[in-house]
């Protein structure tokens, strides 16, 4: 039971409880990563009206698919520093802000270069926003639950695009492309209010957090508060680890992007789907996907991490492969949901490694391993427009890229250990709460 003031209170008799605000945080966090996803994955469905509209050629509309990847991935590594630096609260305010004033200016666009710029600017405005999510989580949650929330939030990632495009083109079609925009970005507006008011960067100083919850929370709070003397993080970036880290996640993103950018087109030109056709069998990937994330976020702790990853993407690649062969629009559109799966297996596995191989500098590993994703982002659909538009639209060239992505990225899983850097991680903050208990150290 809880009083007045957000306070678990127990039973007369009964010991007491932890209470339960770190839950509350969580839900935030699926909020904020809802949103991005309908917001960055809205373009690919006003794809079509946005090219009669503006007279864009294919090449031209992978470039501003592209713009939002290039930039995502030139600011996310600052992101990330100064989300380590002054706090999650104070970043991601700035973050959603600064990403809804362009998802709103994007209807604004009137030919290729004012889209390009506009979709330039959405990326930088939201980079950094899922390294800073990650640490929230990594403070707010101790580690059993970690990987599970990290499940959780990826399996809502996809499944929040999954449902974008029969939304964006219910909005698109009631609205037209322009203000569909602009309602979009509305929702991340009315999340910043809600976070303004509820978050705490320091579990110690939320109100509804008590004595209980916050011990449980007292490893976690430690693994991320930055001690004298600790590496720096530039040499952190240059680990074996480190690398092949944002090796196998930038061949994800460059496979997941294709979902994103030009699946609808493809299954219009490719397929001969009508556009509600396209919008319903584009949802597979991302909603299959979203299937694959929360099933690894819920791996029994003996299950093999490295072999899920590595299997994972091997299955994509073969996956993939066979979706060329199939003539059925419906069954090769099943398969490329299954490959989806089996690659998104490794999405609550990668960013959890962020933790464990990042310590104190979690947001910056993963800011790291998000700006090489992103940069998938960017080169993704920019060598699709280009493959597109010199092949005559051979869509099987450019499938046969992503195969090849998928089995880079399996191959870094045989050299990836980060559980190791993680119990290393987890021996320090043990040291350092000692110290603290004792009065030799105390917490910045």
């Amino acid at each position: 039971m809880v009083d007045g003031s957000g306070f678990a209170v127990p039973a007369r008799g009964s010991p007491m409880k932890p209470s339960r605000t770190r839950y509350s945080v969580v839900a935030l966090a699926l909020g904020l990563a809802i949103l991005s996803y309908i917001q960055r994955v809205a373009i690919s469905e006003a794809a079509g009206p946005i090219t009669r509209d503006l007279h864009l050629t294919k090449e031209a509309m992978g470039l501003i698919f592209g713009a939002f990847g290039l930039s995502y991935a030139l600011f996310e590594l600052p992101a990330g520093l100064l989300g380590d630096r002054i706090g999650v609260r104070k970043i991601l305010i700035r973050i959603v802000c600064a990403w809804s004033a362009f998802t709103a200016l994007t209807g604004a666009a009137w030919n290729a270069v004012s889209l390009y710029v506009v979709r330039f600017l959405f990326g930088a405005g939201e980079a950094g926003c899922f390294p800073n999510l990650t640490r929230m989580l990594s403070v707010w949650l101790p580690a059993p639950e970690r990987m599970k929330a990290q499940g959780l939030m990826w399996a809502c990632t996809r499944w929040g695009g999954a449902a974008t495009p029969p939304l964006a083109l219910f909005a698109i079609t009631m609205l037209g492309w322009r203000w569909a925009f602009v309602c979009f970005a509305a929702l991340g507006l009315a999340w910043c209010a809600v976070f303004l008011f509820w978050y705490r960067d320091d579990p110690a100083k939320h109100p509804a957090v008590n004595k209980e919850e916050l011990e449980l929370l007292e490893a976690s709070r430690v693994l991320t508060t930055h001690k004298p003397g600790e590496g720096h993080w530039v040499k952190l970036l240059f680990t074996r680890q480190v690398m092949l880290l944002v090796v196998q996640y930038f061949c994800l993103s460059y496979v997941w992007y294709f979902y994103v950018t030009w699946l609808p087109m493809y299954l219009h030109e490719a397929r001969g789907e009508s556009a509600q056709h396209a919008a319903a069998l584009a949802v597979l990937p991302l909603l299959f996907g979203g299937f694959g994330s929360l099933g690894s976020g819920l791996l029994p702790k003996r299950v093999s991490r490295r072999t899920v990853a590595f299997c994972g993407f091997l299955s994509t690649a073969a996956l993939l492969f066979m979706f060329t062969r199939i003539s059925s629009a419906l069954w090769a559109m099943m398969a490329m949901g299954i490959a989806s799966l089996t690659s998104d297996l490794t999405m609550p596995i990668s960013w959890d490694a962020c933790v464990d191989i990042g310590g104190p500098y979690t947001a910056t590993v993963a800011a790291t391993m998000n700006m090489m994703g992103n940069l998938a982002g960017f080169v993704a659909p920019v060598v699709g427009g280009v493959i597109l538009q010199h092949s005559g639209s051979d869509w099987n060239i450019l499938i046969y890229t992503m195969v090849g992505a998928a089995v880079i990225s399996g191959l870094c899983w045989l050299g990836l250990h980060p559980e190791n850097a993680g119990q290393s991680h987890e021996l320090a903050a043990g040291v350092a709460k000692a110290e603290a208990a004792t009065g030799s150290f105390s917490l910045e």
